[in-house]
């Protein structure tokens, strides 16, 4: 359904000849959210109740008859117009804040102190991408151990540039602008004060540099002359045909009197990767500018990461990278760590220096296969030298892919590097830290790692410094990888953290919560002596850290805690992880208003194997700052936890998660911190899964609803997105791996339908936001749209907006902006959640209870004697779109039949009314029908109404 509130549509094609200043083949729209205010109790999913101040002061404003009416767009009223008006000046306050992505450290020129830059960036509504800039600062250490940082003026934009990655040393700086087009790849080297070199390198050596932050991997090799790269391998010719057919030889030439035909098709790694063919490996020589592909890798193998491994006297210096290995298809793998890779190492180009020039050496070597370092492990990712180049540090998704959950707990591992650099597929693995299954309270529960410094090292060449998750946190860690010793070395509060740089034995690193934005925080052993282990950490005032007065305002005025949430039920529970109290974020405003409770929207992440952390996110400070409490459930199955909690939810998603949400809910309903009846719900993918079951099965739990790119239907889903495996695995459990078939049963089918939440669709009452991207690969929109259409035809208020170029994060700012300026409308006004007024029948009529007030109800609607719309003993009665249901109870149900017949003898055609009630509660005046009769006559629309009465 279109629009954003309920409301009537009346077509004006029958009215009285009288009322000629209406065009006869326009539409209006009169939203009854003027006129009524909602209330809910636990019977109806919510309801209309009239406001009587509101309605007097709208009908006084119907009764002027001077001017014409305004036309509104399509489903929006002046209310809403002004509502988005008001939500959008807020919500571009929020957007404008800028992110800090990166940082590097470099030696000062004076010898005294450091020099840091810091990539930043902030969307561009207007040009709908995002600017980048480079920030940079002096960095100076106090005797009194305080901190100095000096900021440059003001911050460079990077316009146009892909990525750029310094030199270690901080000489020089490689910059990358990929091409829109089939134009040349451009590289750009600068110096301290110029640009040094700028090199072309054509289509026919590769595509555009891979800069997603997977594959991507940009790796200067230690005296800062060559550099190695993932970029898109040459694209194959095609079949070229005349007028005459088919041209044999392939060529480039553009003829006029040619064609090109599409040739063979190939498998892409789906999500964000659509029209991507295959990642490959290439080194370039600065001094020349002569790129070329490294030999020896397996045309099957994908590759990502690379690194420089340490030099060889008297040999060629050795690559390590990550290699995926396809197999039937590509899956996506976009955040699906369940795909099987490894390392291997393989011989670089070798580029001689010689007079007119450096050129590649030919030499018999190049030609060796790459070596894959790691035979006995299904997952290795992340490769990173020691200082000393004596060992192999790299990250291991075993658990993921053994399981196939996209995501788990993760493990660390090592291998001893040879001196001589010759290595065999037989090298020994040294665990470091293995997976931790479930620790106990308040202890290390296992890696979970996003991403890794490129330089994590301490001075002692064995302590790595990293972020990982800790519950609904992210930490910092020190880790020891000789004895593997592990400790938390972030501050102890609540806030998420995430490490930037080292500046020697330093730390810089950015802390947020859900109500304060990203600062940056300097960090330093208390005393690097003694074997303690104790940080200090000091706050740096920095620009990126600025907003706007009011966004500072409102931040000051919200506060945040992480509940443990104990689970009901366990009994089912067959490990001790999974028995362990969940835990839920709760932010709320820090006054209470009028004892009554701000409406609370649930927060549900996606994945499942994801995590809400306690970081700070400019969408949901928006959502806390327009007057809603938030509440992110971290149900089972979220990383940060233990791998037992993780792998529990495997085979019964769509179940345990949504327990677990419901448990979470009632828990802060219990603790009186959210009232039962003001209950909105939002989630996008798995989160979508989630929202779109609650409706369903706790059809009177939520009064409005939102989700973004929702897993609406696994029967349909499978056939089309990226990762079919999921819905298996998810579905089944472990063994889905083993069941997964591209040819689906009708048996798979059938669990794979019940599991969703489209089995339950027919109890939905709830209206429901669906925001949609159509270049989804992972849950196309055909799922959504299924659901969507689905609740229109049984009534159910529905809003879709589809983003035609977005993927499945919907991250666009363009699209990411309207995308939450319309769920905080469509929260305020389709469920016209009114902040800090009563909602429920216990706030709006004190001292009575509940048999009470629905005494006093029945008594009231009795004495109406038929001056009402359809109405039964809860006071809400409506009728659906397709005339096929009408909404009452046992007690006083009235068919809807005759007054539909009434309708037809109307002189005017009501084409729908949606989740409409007339009804006042017993402490306001009823409101008879002559009253909006009265209204409707006044806007010039009609002068007959009796067939409602």
């Amino acid at each position: 359904m279109n629009g954003i509130s309920p409301r009537y549509k009346i077509v004006a094609s029958q009215l009285d000849s009288s009322h000629s200043k209406i065009p006869s083949s326009s539409s209006y729209f009169i939203s009854p959210s003027h006129l009524l205010t909602p209330r809910r109790s636990s019977r109806r999913p919510f309801r209309y109740f009239l406001s009587t101040k509101r309605l007097s002061t709208l009908l006084a404003m119907g009764s002027s008859k001077e001017g014409p009416v305004k036309e509104m767009p399509l489903g929006v009223d002046a209310t809403t117009e002004e509502e988005y008006a008001s939500q959008s000046r807020l919500l571009q306050d929020f957007t404008s804040i800028s992110s800090i992505d990166k940082a590097w450290i470099f030696k000062s020129d004076s010898g005294i102190g450091s020099q840091a830059m810091f990539s930043i960036s902030q969307p561009n509504l207007l040009a709908n991408k995002r600017k980048k800039f480079i920030l940079s600062s002096h960095i100076s250490r106090e005797s009194n151990n305080s901190v100095n940082f000096q900021w440059s003026p003001f911050p460079v934009e990077m316009t146009g540039v892909s990525v750029f990655v310094p030199s270690p040393s901080g000489a020089k700086l490689f910059v990358v602008r990929n091409p829109e087009n089939e134009s040349p790849c451009q590289f750009e080297i600068w110096g301290r004060g110029q640009l040094e070199k700028e090199f072309h390198i054509p289509q026919s050596v590769h595509g555009s540099v891979y800069t997603d932050g997977w594959f991507q991997g940009i790796s200067w090799n230690a005296d800062e002359t060559l550099i190695a790269y993932v970029a898109e391998e040459p694209a194959p010719s095609k079949p070229t045909f005349t007028g005459q057919g088919y041209k044999k030889g392939s060529s480039t030439d553009k003829d006029f009197g040619n064609w090109k035909g599409q040739g063979d098709w190939k498998e892409e790694w789906g999500e964000t990767y659509a029209g991507k063919r295959q990642p490959a490996l290439f080194v370039i020589n600065i001094n020349s500018g002569e790129a070329q592909a490294v030999k020896g890798i397996e045309k099957s193998l994908s590759v990502g990461q690379v690194v420089w491994a340490p030099p060889v006297k008297g040999s060629h210096q050795p690559l390590v990278f990550v290699g995926w290995s396809e197999g039937i298809r590509k899956l996506g793998i976009k955040f699906c760590f369940n795909r099987p890779c490894a390392l291997y190492v393989v011989k670089a180009p070798n580029f001689e220096s010689e007079a007119n020039g450096s050129e590649l050496k030919a030499s018999s070597t190049e030609d060796l296969p790459a070596v894959k370092l790691t035979q006995s492990i299904s997952s290795a990712f992340y490769p990173r030298f020691s200082p000393d180049g004596k060992f192999l540090l790299f990250l291991s998704a075993r658990s993921s892919v053994d399981s196939g959950a996209h995501s788990a707990t993760d493990s660390l591992h090592r291998i001893d590097w040879p001196v001589d650099g010759v290595l065999s597929s037989s090298a020994k693995i040294v665990d470091v830290i293995p997976v931790v299954m479930c620790a106990e309270d308040g202890c290390f529960p296992g890696l979970y790692w996003s991403s890794i410094l490129s330089n994590p090292w301490l001075s002692d060449g064995c302590t790595m410094i990293i972020s990982s998750i800790w519950g609904s946190c992210q930490v910092i860690l020190s880790v020891n990888v000789l004895s593997g010793e592990v400790s938390r070395i972030s501050s102890a509060d609540s806030n998420s953290w995430d490490v930037l740089t080292l500046d020697g034995d330093n730390i810089i690193a950015v802390s947020s919560s859900p109500v304060d934005v990203p600062h940056i925080n300097y960090g330093y052993l208390v005393d690097k002596e003694s074997t303690s282990t104790a940080w200090s950490w000091l706050n740096v005032s920095s620009p990126p850290s600025e907003c706007s007065e009011k966004v500072k305002s409102l931040l000051s005025s919200l506060q945040f805690s992480i509940l443990k949430v104990p689970l009901r039920d366990v009994s089912g529970s067959i490990t001790k992880g999974a028995t362990k109290p969940i835990e839920a974020i709760f932010v709320s405003s820090k006054t209470k208003r009028n004892d009554s409770f701000d409406p609370l929207i649930v927060i549900l992440h996606g994945g499942p194997h994801s995590v809400s952390l306690s970081s700070f996110s400019k969408s949901l400070a928006f959502l806390s700052s327009v007057g809603f409490s938030l509440l992110l459930v971290n149900y089972r199955g979220s990383l940060g936890f233990g791998e037992e909690a993780l792998q529990s939810l495997l085979g019964k998603i769509g179940s345990q998660d949504v327990d677990d949400v419901l448990v979470a809910i009632d828990h802060v309903i219990d603790k009186g911190l959210a009232s039962p009846s003001k209950i909105a719900v939002l989630g996008g993918s798995h989160g979508g899964f989630l929202t779109t079951h609650l409706i369903g099965q706790a059809p009177d739990k939520f009064v409005v609803a939102a989700a973004r790119n929702p897993v609406c239907n696994l029967a349909l889903m499978i056939g089309t997105t990226d990762i079919p495996d999921w819905c298996y695995v998810e579905a089944y459990g472990s063994e889905g791996r083993n069941n997964y078939t591209e040819a689906p049963s009708a048996e798979h089918l059938t669990l794979l339908h019940s599991k969703s939440p489209i089995s339950h669709v027919s109890k939905v009452k709830t209206p429901t936001l669906f925001l949609l991207g159509a270049q989804d690969l992972r849950v196309p929109v055909s799922t959504g749209f299924q659901y969507a259409r689905a609740l229109k035809e049984k009534g159910v208020p529905v809003k879709v907006i589809v983003f035609p170029q977005d993927t499945h994060g919907i991250e666009r700012p363009q699209s990411d902006f309207e995308s939450f300026l319309n769920i905080g409308v469509w929260f305020k006004n389709e469920a016209d959640i009114n902040i800090g007024e009563p909602s429920t029948y216990k706030e709006a009529i004190s001292g009575l209870q509940r048999e009470e007030w629905m005494k006093a109800m029945e008594s009231e609607l009795e004495s109406m004697e038929n001056n009402k719309i359809f109405f039964d003993n809860t006071a809400v009665v409506f009728c659906s779109k397709n005339n096929k249901r009408s909404y009452g109870t046992k007690h006083m149900h009235i068919k809807y039949k005759l007054i539909r017949e009434k309708i037809k003898q109307g002189f005017i055609k009501i084409s729908y009314i949606d989740t409409v009630s007339m009804l006042a509660d017993p402490l306001n005046k009823p409101l008879p029908v002559k009253a909006f009769k009265q209204h409707v006559e006044n806007m010039g629309l009609t002068s007959n109404f009796d067939m409602l009465n």
